[in-house]
């Protein structure tokens, strides 16, 4: 099953998909964030989280030194039930994937301030699109469809920050769940709920088109690619484990790396540092992130130590550029967790207390 549905992220999907995708309740546009203070000089970079709920993306600033965030002002609106975010690597744009609307929406942000402003109307994906990625280049854009089974590819303007398909959705396995683009620019992954795959496409390099190299056997949720593109790991949310791939760097294709590690209950969420010796994970059910240590020669991990407490059903997961600090958002106390890294361990402090977001955040991403 897929997150929304299992964990109940989102119960207005849960329990009115029909309402949310035919009729778009769950709200207006405009959200109450909050502040941890600790000020914002120097800043450090942005965060921004896609609240389903408020159909609405909210902006954050983080301190360069402590971690600490501080609200941009108010939420921006988004389509119906904003599932995922992603920032392009340029730093220039913010592109949200609405799962009840089927389309992605573009912003640009404010190099200052991080604040953002709308690129103009949305663009129509597949249905249901429920995950988003952009790739290291700042010039493609790929969306997973989670009831069309299939994946949407588009070219990023990049004054405008505006999407141009780049033609006829690519098919992807039964019921994607997650997206994510290797840091070379050369491939992308997409996990599939239904039929416990992952996907494995080769990019054109100038036009953004993706061409299938096949599939493996996986676990069921997010997928994360590390900074080297050699090693690739996915989230099992139903056997609470953490698997681990190696990258043929010339095809693309993954090959397992031995047995599963444990992860907390339900986890959800995966990223991996931008030094790629840490890899974290979001754990739903057990309300903590795990942290593990990356074998940089075979790409096996292991744990740091107990995971760290995070609010109530920690979501998505994500490490800011500087890889000083790690974001986890928790859709359902609806705040953002802050911690630290030890850069030598990888094991995380607590900055201080969450930071409120609109309701039912889902999907957390940094510049």
């Amino acid at each position: 099953m897929k997150r929304h549905a299992e964990f109940g992220i989102a119960a207005v999907i849960v329990l009115g998909l029909l309402c949310v995708v035919f009729s778009g309740c769950g709200g207006g546009a405009s959200g109450t964030t909050g502040s941890s203070g600790g000020g914002v000089t120097p800043p450090g970079g942005f965060v921004y989280v896609a609240n389903i709920t408020d159909n609405t993306v909210s902006a954050y600033s983080f301190n360069a030194t402590t971690g600490a965030l501080t609200s941009v002002g108010a939420a921006l609106g988004t389509g119906t039930a904003p599932f995922s975010v992603a920032v392009d690597p340029t730093g220039k744009f913010v592109y949200v994937a609405n799962l009840g609307s089927g389309t992605v929406s573009a912003y640009t942000i404010n190099a200052t301030t991080g604040a953002l402003t709308s690129v103009g109307a949305a663009i129509a994906t597949g249905a249901a699109p429920i995950s988003v990625a952009v790739d290291p280049t700042g010039r493609f854009v790929y969306v997973a469809n989670s009831v069309t089974n299939d994946i949407s590819a588009y070219t990023i303007n990049t004054t405008t920050g505006a999407l141009t398909s780049v033609g006829a959705a690519v098919p992807a396995g039964a019921d994607p769940e997650s997206v994510a683009v290797d840091p070379t620019g050369k491939f992308v992954y997409v996990t599939n709920n239904s039929d416990n795959t992952v996907s494995a496409y080769t990019i054109n390099t100038a036009t953004g088109a993706l061409t299938s190299v096949g599939a493996v056997a996986t676990g069921t949720a997010p997928i994360s690619v590390d900074p080297t593109g050699q090693f690739a790991y996915v989230v099992n949310s139903n056997d609470n484990t953490v698997s681990a791939y190696t990258i043929n760097t010339t095809t693309g294709i993954l090959t397992s790396v031995g047995a599963a590690v444990a992860a907390g209950s339900a986890p959800v969420s995966v990223a991996v540092d931008p030094t790629g010796k840490f890899v974290y994970v979001a754990n739903f059910g057990s309300n903590n992130v795990s942290a593990y240590t990356i074998n940089t020669t075979t790409g096996v991990l292991t744990s740091v130590g107990a995971a760290v407490t995070a609010g109530t059903g920690p979501a998505s997961v994500t490490v800011d550029s500087t890889g000083k600090f790690v974001y986890v958002v928790n859709g359902v106390s609806s705040n953002i967790s802050a911690y630290t890294i030890n850069t030598t361990t990888g094991a995380l402090t607590s900055v201080g207390a969450a930071v409120s977001t609109g309701r039912d955040p889902n999907s957390i991403a940094t510049k």
